[in-house]
């Protein structure tokens, strides 16, 4: 990682610092849109779904889109990620996609399934996508397209839109620098961002982490604007669900918040 970690001349002496806060993720990407199978990983098209079981819905009665969906059979383990089992996200086709300003874990308008087992009889699965009249305006992506994702795993140091930047570095860090304070955080934040799909480790922002120091929370997946899928969060935005460890250890994805902001 020492010899990869590319950093601005005035942050060069922060290296061995910078160095500690180095953490594994996942890197998720995209390849060119294909029939795929219903239980593999992918952005939008056929969702992993048994015949006995309800898709999920908005309070109204109106169907969730459904936005993407991880196989971590195909994953490399990283923990505490399950090592099976498929993990699924639905949203809303609102003005908002789906996400609350006032509660971020309010699942009225997104949802997040897991399936612990899968099934691959496809005799036993949806064979099509319940495709209702969504507004494509209020949706990231096409509802009935569909593009595979291939993993890999990958480390990262702390970018400065993460909240633990901070817990490391303290909140007046760049202060240091006088009046080239500005100019030296955006210098780091061009060579340090978690940008693109992620499952684990750090998340990047157009705005303000949600996430709050007294309550971590972990990156359950982050969904960046992708012009290979044709996935745009508003305007160049990026779309993150995130979940407290115990939560995730213990495979409840009841409290997850979801959030995504953009430009």
């Amino acid at each position: 990682m020492s010899d990869k970690l590319s950093l601005p001349a005035s942050m060069e002496p922060f290296r061995e610092q910078l160095l500690k806060t180095s953490m594994p993720f996942i890197r998720a990407k995209t390849g060119k849109e294909c029939p795929l199978k219903p239980w593999q990983s992918k952005i939008g098209g056929l969702p992993y779904m048994p015949l006995n079981m309800t898709w999920p819905a908005a309070p109204d009665g109106q169907s969730l889109f459904f936005l993407a969906q991880i196989n971590f059979s195909e994953v490399p383990a990283l923990h505490p990620f399950p090592a099976k089992g498929i993990l699924q996200f639905f949203i809303s086709d609102d003005d908002l996609y789906g996400m609350d300003f006032d509660d971020g874990e309010n699942p009225d308008t997104f949802r997040v399934v897991y399936h612990p087992e899968v099934i691959t009889d496809e005799k036993a699965l949806y064979k099509k996508p319940v495709l209702r009249d969504y507004e494509e305006d209020l949706l990231p992506h096409h509802p009935d397209e569909s593009y595979p994702l291939v993993f890999s795993t990958e480390e990262s140091v702390a970018p400065v839109a993460d909240f633990r930047f901070y817990q490391h570095f303290g909140t007046d860090f760049f202060r240091q620098f006088g009046e080239k304070e500005w100019d030296v955080m955006a210098e780091y934040e061009r060579a340090v961002r978690a940008t693109g799909h992620r499952i684990g480790g750090y998340a990047y922002f157009t705005q303000d982490d949600p996430r709050r120091a007294e309550d971590p929370m972990l990156l359950l997946l982050q969904l960046d604007s992708d012009e290979v899928a044709d996935l745009m969060w508003g305007d160049m935005g990026v779309g993150h669900f995130f979940i407290r460890e115990k939560d995730l250890a213990a495979l409840d994805f009841s409290r997850v918040l979801y959030d995504w902001d953009c430009l």
